[in-house]
């Protein structure tokens, strides 16, 4: 029962909500019969739309003044003593019947309901995360580079390392200024473009780049998202016409991929349709002469990203989805074939994870694709941290199932990238955090993985990434010495209810992180 604003890359979107207000419940007064009444009606109502919530996940002053406010209007209950809840009953942007026209439980139902909650949830909310390891601010593997190009607070929602061209290979995207901008290999803006909207990724194949337009950042379940094409003409600029745009009426996508999905010899859009209370994953038929078939896999919030794989070596294009919004989990779409899809929850999380990112990649080195996954997203009616959030891998046993092997405990955890980044042969990790605990500890910002064998990672960390509120991360040699590098983009302009000693607004728009191919340890 949860709405988020995110913004992502391959991302991220986010939003703080105001605190709720809502008649505080004396928890002495909860008696056991109450609280087990409660607790069934919660296994009834609240589970049939995702996973059962454990009290014990948020303190009880969350749970009374945030989260479950949020959910009482999925049941029809729009007040309670008095309070009024956080939803517009009559919401035109919604469909007529989105929410009950009528309670579905009594008010003493109800009331059973927050009995149990806020009885078994602690007063004060646990925040300890217990790691094998400190972080160590000692990093010496990457070389720390910044733009001179300032255009104002960062605003940056997209970033990518572009290996196919040796002189331009970043590209950054500016949220709030609608802008695309280019630099050189020394960090020098050489191009920019201004878009429609927010763009939040690209797709890029060869001189063509399908751009991923949010339409509003804020959460809305209006119908404002585009996906448009820019050109990269022979001088190596970017250019775009009015003619290039290629599907509209997107409700807030994240992402758009390009893939033949019936076999047609035409290439169909794959859009995650992220919405806010309503959205969407859905594929785009492409019937020619610039016309789709909008198709409908699965008609929920959420749709975060997408992987294309031929996971059966059936030569059909299957997808991999993640969802982040109320119910969610990875989902596997196994093509069937002429446009039909069987679809498969291979991982299901709590409600109230906040689940930012996931890849694929051969971890343990066994021919099987694992599963690199990070919750954290912070920003909606729970903002506490949560011990729980940080980095997961799941192994793949050989038959798409998947069990936790590894967890690495980061506030506020967005994006997590696997790769050969030391070159000694294994995966190494490294991740970002937006929701970072940054007044006590800054240095979970950006975290860096270093593979030691037999799942054991040891942590670092570079100061001066401190400059800036990661929200985006890729990874890819820019300067093609063989060694991977990353990019890291400053969204500073949100509004958080994390403190921090470090003026965002004042850092560079992105961070480029070069591999010097070494890593020291500082004792």
């Amino acid at each position: 029962m949860k709405s988020r604003w995110v913004v992502v890359s391959a991302i991220s979107f986010f939003s703080l909500f105001a605190a709720m207000s809502c008649q505080l419940l004396n928890r002495k007064k909860a008696s056991d019969t109450a609280i087990a009444e409660g607790k069934k009606l919660a296994n009834q109502y609240c589970q049939s739309c995702h996973m059962l919530p454990d009290p014990k996940w948020v303190d009880s002053k969350t749970w009374e003044n945030g989260v479950l406010p949020a959910m009482g209007p999925r049941l029809g209950i729009f007040s309670f003593k008095g309070k009024h809840y956080p939803a517009q009953k009559y919401n035109l942007s919604l469909p007529q019947n989105f929410y009950p026209s009528s309670p579905v439980m009594t008010e003493e139902q109800w009331q059973r309901i927050m009995d149990y909650y806020v009885s078994m949830a602690s007063e004060k909310n646990e925040t300890k995360q217990i790691r094998p390891h400190p972080i160590e601010n000692s990093l010496s593997l990457f070389t720390a580079l910044s733009p001179e190009h300032k255009t104002g607070p960062p605003s940056t929602s997209y970033v990518k390392i572009d290996e196919s061209s040796h002189e331009f290979p970043f590209i950054i995207s500016d949220a709030v200024r609608h802008k695309i901008f280019r630099y050189d290999q020394n960090l020098k803006l050489t191009d920019s473009i201004t878009t429609w909207g927010p763009t939040v990724n690209i797709e890029m194949n060869k001189n063509d780049w399908l751009l991923c337009d949010i339409g509003i950042l804020n959460p809305n379940n209006d119908r404002l998202g585009t996906g448009k094409k820019i050109t990269i003409t022979a001088d190596g600029k970017m250019q775009q016409k009015s003619e290039q745009l290629i599907i509209a009426q997107l409700q807030r996508p994240v992402q758009l991929l390009t893939s033949d999905l019936n076999k047609d010899g035409k290439e169909d859009i794959i859009a995650c349709e992220f919405g806010y209370l309503t959205g969407a994953l859905t594929w785009m038929e492409n019937k020619g002469g610039g016309k789709y078939d909008k198709h409908i896999l699965r008609a929920f919030p959420g749709a975060l990203k997408a992987i294309i794989d031929d996971v059966n070596h059936d030569g059909l294009p299957d997808i991999w989805v993640l969802f982040a919004q109320s119910d969610e989990g990875v989902y596997l779409y196994t093509n069937q074939g002429n446009g039909n899809f069987s679809e498969k929850q291979v991982l299901r999380f709590p409600s109230i994870n906040g689940s930012s990112y996931f890849e694929m990649v051969d971890i343990n080195n066994d021919g099987f694709k694992d599963i690199i996954y990070t919750c954290g997203d912070n920003a909606d009616f729970s903002t506490v941290l949560k011990p729980y959030h940080g980095v997961y891998i799941f192994l793949n046993d050989g038959q798409n199932k998947f069990a936790q092997k590894y967890f690495y405990p980061l506030n506020g955890c967005y994006k997590a990238i696997a790769r050969d980044f030391d070159g000694d042969g294994d995966l190494d990790i490294a991740t970002i955090s937006y929701f970072a605990d940054f007044e006590s500890q800054p240095e979970e910002g950006f975290v860096y993985l270093e593979n030691n064998g037999n799942f054991d990672f040891k942590p670092f960390s570079l100061p001066v990434t401190q400059e800036g509120r990661w929200l985006t991360m890729d990874a890819g040699d820019f300067d093609h010495d063989g060694k991977i590098d990353l990019i890291l983009g400053n969204f500073s302009v949100a509004p958080s209810f994390m403190k921090s000693k470090t003026n965002w607004k004042e850092g560079p728009s992105f961070m480029v992180l070069r591999n010097r191919g070494e890593l020291k340890i500082k004792n």
